[in-house]
């Protein structure tokens, strides 16, 4: 391959490049990008650069020189807009094209826009880019009321965040507690206990539909007639895989680019890796898509490393993790409310709960518990049975530990 294409400068792009050098690949790289700066780490954006923005500075992945040394063309400013596999080029938002003979797809994943009418974006906000958290921490100011749409990872951080900055916040969640989707109601109302002790009003099961401009804030007015007044407003409601560029492509594309379990794409010398990618992951028996942080820097190095000929599927422990006040949450594998779901843990300062699914261990939520953390990451990996690992623990009824709420978002 004389040129390897990468589109999207994210955490997976960049760990892709680096991979790509490291196993001696020599040719031309070339790093697409539709933001104008270079890439940047996420994850503080809705914690610590949104406490301190002096951090907005030290945010970058790699500093300006490692592009020159690993010669790697940045194109940034150049978004992405359709692809040619038949022809081999990347078409671009100025009208221009750049061919590969091998391209890495890491698009990422976008926020999702609040489902109902809203005023100006200057007063409801969304925190995906550099520039969103700059403009969303130029309005985070002492004493005004933030109005947090969706209880997810992005808008618990926030609202914690914001009550650190001394503002009042309101979070509104269509389900019947925080997290709901992903880890149940019995969990999600920990969640909740927790941002209430910290002065955050929790509102679930009334979602809003409607922000109207209100004087110099807004309202928001909810579907049992209520109205909350704020001066702004964050969309939490989700995110998806940017995928738009790929329609017509020829590429399977269903939430997120699949992919076989080495993360090739089907069509030679493409990969994806990142939040865009769906692949099968052997270890749990399924198809999945993880937006977090390690899955992006290990899927951004293994799809690098199929490029150049290797065959080895992914099968990760997926993990991430989440601060919010002073808990510091660590999720390990495959997190299903749904199945089996064990207690071994609660208290006010700390929660471990045990997932299992078809008889085995699947997954963990550990707040402030690294050793339990680690204990559960072996479990999972070496595919423990439920009924060794639970039988000491409170079994909570599946029935019970999850709600999709009404409507959802």
């Amino acid at each position: 391959m004389r040129r390897v294409v990468v589109v999207g400068a994210s955490l997976a792009g960049v760990h892709a490049v680096e991979a790509l050098r490291e196993r001696g690949y020599t040719g031309e790289i070339v790093l697409v990008s539709g933001e104008e700066t270079l890439p940047y780490d996420r994850p503080p954006l809705s914690k610590s650069a949104l406490l301190d923005q002096a951090r907005f500075d030290d945010l970058a992945l790699r500093p300006p020189q490692w592009y020159e040394q690993q010669g790697v063309r940045l194109l940034l400013r150049s978004r992405a807009t359709g692809l040619d596999l038949a022809g081999r080029v990347v078409a671009l938002a100025d009208g221009s094209v750049v061919e590969f003979d091998g391209l890495v797809i890491a698009t990422g994943a976008a926020p999702r826009p609040l489902p109902l009418p809203c005023p100006d974006g200057l007063r409801v906000h969304q925190l995906r880019t550099l520039a969103d958290a700059r403009g969303l921490a130029a309005a985070m100011v002492p004493g005004r009321h933030l109005v947090v749409v969706g209880a997810g990872f992005i808008g618990l951080e926030v609202a914690s965040t914001a009550r650190q900055l001394g503002l009042e916040v309101t979070v509104l969640e269509a389900a019947s507690a925080p997290l709901n989707r992903v880890f149940g109601t019995a969990v999600g109302g920990w969640f909740r206990r927790l941002h209430e002790h910290h002065g955050v009003t929790v509102r679930c099961g009334s979602p809003p539909e409607a922000v109207e401009t209100s004087g110099n804030g807004v309202r928001v007015r909810l579907r049992d007639g209520s109205r909350i007044s704020a001066d702004l407003v964050l969309a939490g409601v989700g995110a998806g895989p940017v995928t738009g560029w790929l329609q017509g492509s020829g590429l399977d594309i269903a939430d997120g680019v699949r992919c076989r379990p080495d993360l090739a794409t089907g069509v030679p010398g493409v990969v994806a890796a990142g939040d865009v990618a769906r692949w099968h992951n052997r270890l749990f028996g399924e198809e999945m898509r993880v937006e977090h942080w390690t899955n992006a820097v290990e899927q951004g190095r293994h799809a690098a490393a199929t490029l150049l000929g290797a065959r080895e599927p992914y099968c990760p422990v997926p993990y991430f993790w989440t601060d919010q006040f002073d808990a510091k949450v660590r999720v390990v594998g495959r997190v299903d409310p749904g199945g089996e779901v064990a207690w071994e843990r609660e208290d006010d300062t700390s929660l471990v709960v045990v997932f299992g699914r078809e008889g085995v261990v699947q997954g963990a939520v550990c707040v402030n518990a690294p050793k339990r953390l680690a204990h559960y990451r072996r479990a999972i990996a070496d595919r423990v049975a439920w009924r060794d690992l639970a039988r000491d623990l409170e079994p909570v009824a599946p029935s019970a530990s999850v709600d999709r709420g009404d409507g959802g978002w």
